[in-house]
């Protein structure tokens, strides 16, 4: 059934449909008979399926990855779609449109996306208002970055910032250091900054008393060299865990025409050809870690079977995003029950 409502919404523009489908679940879930039939269609409840991480209890290990609900508009529509978590985000401190459109790209012989967004969100001010009007309470990532016109040398003061805002209503942090949208960005995930930065958020944390667990985002497209120097910058700074991965920036092995694809131009990669990359990186960092280092992954992620391999790899929790968008509402409880 959802292939041919998929086949329909795929000729509509990939970012005007989302926003479409999403005010329409939105709404379908306001009415209080509607979301009870919803929950109960998409929700697994198994003990099984729970996971405890940073004394966090997760009721199953399936989240939605930051980039699907930038803004915390739609989290209590989303949650009555059976996720264990969901990652908001990637938050800015103040407000940005992001980049030109169109940004947002489906290939559909890859079951792929490729996006250019650009941080395109409302700002942290606005996503920590809707979050404490949320009625549903799943457990919320706070995904942060900095604003593009930022430049690069006052980047942790951005973070900062958006660290200090959502702090009481985010269950955990990501910083995004990662994604290949915002010029300069990856560059922060050198040794030299990227250490500079986890540390300042790190004692902010703890001046803070609560002590939120800090992950970081990091891309596919790193070196074995360069995960060991993240892996010896977590030990360092006293981070909580890795969230990998982000979208990549190699366009290898795919089935699109390469004439389309050079014509889309660019932005990260996401999807099914990732899969097999997202996993070796897990694997990698698990290994090389002594598998002390917590693990959220992503990329990739369609079935049971890709979930199960991510979690194989030394991954404690699963995040879909692409996946959600070619599997349709079904996915968590696709994988939930295959996990079972």
């Amino acid at each position: 059934m959802y292939s041919i409502i998929r086949s329909l919404l795929f000729r509509v523009d990939a970012e005007k449909v989302h926003y479409m489908v999403m005010r329409w679940l939105t709404t379908a879930t306001n009415i209080a008979p509607l979301r009870a039939i919803i929950r109960g269609m998409f929700t697994v409840q198994s003990p099984s399926l729970e996971r405890t991480l940073w004394g966090i209890k997760f009721p199953n290990p399936v989240g939605l990855a930051a980039g699907f609900d930038k803004d915390a508009k739609f989290t209590d529509a989303l949650a009555c779609l059976g996720f264990g978590f969901i990652e908001i985000g990637t938050v800015t401190p103040r407000p940005q449109p992001g980049n030109e459109k169109p940004r947002l790209f489906r290939l559909p012989a890859d079951k792929a996306l490729i996006n250019r967004m650009g941080f395109n969100n409302d700002g942290a001010a606005e996503a920590v208002a809707r979050l404490r009007r949320r009625r549903e309470r799943i457990i919320i990532g706070g995904n942060i970055g900095k604003n593009k016109d930022t430049p690069n040398e006052q980047a942790t003061d951005d973070y900062v910032k958006c660290f200090n805002e959502l702090y009481d209503v985010a269950d955990y942090f990501v910083v995004n250091v990662s994604s290949p949208n915002t010029p300069g960005l990856r560059a922060l995930q050198d040794k030299e900054p990227l250490t500079a930065l986890l540390s300042t958020l790190q004692a902010l944390n703890k001046q803070k008393g609560g002590k939120k667990p800090l992950l970081l985002k990091i891309a596919p497209d790193l070196t074995n060299g360069q995960l060991d120097d993240i892996i010896d910058i977590v030990r360092t700074t006293g981070l909580d865990g890795i969230v990998s991965s982000n979208t990549t920036i190699s366009r290898d092995g795919l089935h699109t025409p390469a004439t389309e694809v050079a014509a889309i131009g660019m932005g990260g990669l996401s999807g099914a050809p990732l899969r097999q990359r997202a996993t070796e990186v897990v694997r990698y960092i698990h290994t090389h870690s002594g598998g002390k280092i917590p693990i959220i992954a992503s990329g990739g992620i369609f079935t049971a079977a890709d979930a199960r391999e991510k979690l194989d790899a030394g991954a404690s929790l699963v995040q879909v995003y692409t996946g959600f968008i070619y599997e349709g509402p079904g996915i968590v409880s696709n994988i939930c029950n295959g996990l079972k």
